[in-house]
């Protein structure tokens, strides 16, 4: 299956020197984390609350202890492992094609696959800090911690993650931004550009080749000159990366 689609993709690839990676949710679900808005996905389940309230900041001060239970649970899944989607765009990296990945998603897999050059519009769950003395604690720590995890100087340890309400970090921004508007290919993954401001970043980009890999149609039209209605890892997977092997 997509044959035509994996063979333009390839060609696109092969003459393309500074391509970047935009990805969402998708990109995970093949290495089995839920994404937030597909038929069996986080926002489709029943809650006390809705999980947009509950990773929200209002919510985490005002909810902490029902914060942690749903994010341990729903939001860190510590045992993933890459999938050929990440394990390919790592291998573009090492190449000298592809320049950068730009990720929505906050579950560090990009690097765990070996990709350096990583910009985590949403943070991180492997970061986390106390809001009292900023002392720094790993995702364990939080995973394993009883109720609300606690610093050693007692404040409140809280996840490197852009809850609602929350800004994007500046310098996040301002590397995506140009790595997008330097690009001469920009390959959107796994996601379908709904949230905002992430998914306006696209606008930023300039060069000559547009990909959209993606189960479903994209929230907007970007103009893409190829689509590919599929798994991201089953595509990418079947990608030659010159110089990394068969």
């Amino acid at each position: 299956m997509y044959e035509k689609e994996i063979a333009k993709l390839q060609e696109i690839i092969d003459e393309s020197s500074d391509i970047v990676f935009f990805g969402g949710a998708g990109v995970s679900t093949e290495s089995n984390i839920p994404d937030f808005r597909s038929a069996d996905g986080l926002y489709r389940q029943q809650y006390r609350y809705s999980p947009e309230q509950i990773v929200s900041h209002t919510f985490f001060v005002r909810n902490t202890e029902e914060f942690y239970e749903f994010y341990k649970n729903k939001m860190m899944f510590l045992e993933a492992k890459p999938n050929a989607a990440h394990q390919k765009l790592a291998e573009l990296e090492r190449a000298g094609k592809l320049s950068a990945v730009i990720t929505q998603n906050i579950d560090g897999l990009h690097q765990a696959a070996g990709s350096r050059t990583v910009y985590e519009l949403h943070g991180s769950i492997h970061r986390n800090y106390c809001q009292e003395c900023g002392a720094f604690y790993d995702a364990s720590y939080v995973k394993e911690a009883a109720g609300i995890p606690k610093c050693s100087c007692g404040g409140v340890v809280k996840p490197d993650v852009v809850l609602y309400e929350e800004g994007l970090d500046a310098t996040v921004i301002q590397d995506t931004v140009r790595a997008i508007g330097r690009a001469d290919t920009l390959i959107i993954g796994g996601t379908s550009l709904v949230v905002y401001p992430a998914a306006g970043f696209i606008d930023y980009f300039r060069g000559r080749h547009l990909v959209v890999i993606n189960k479903e149609a994209p929230a907007r039209e970007v103009g893409a000159e190829l689509t590919v209605a599929a798994p991201i890892g089953e595509v990418l997977g079947r990608i030659h990366v010159p110089g990394q092997g068969l």
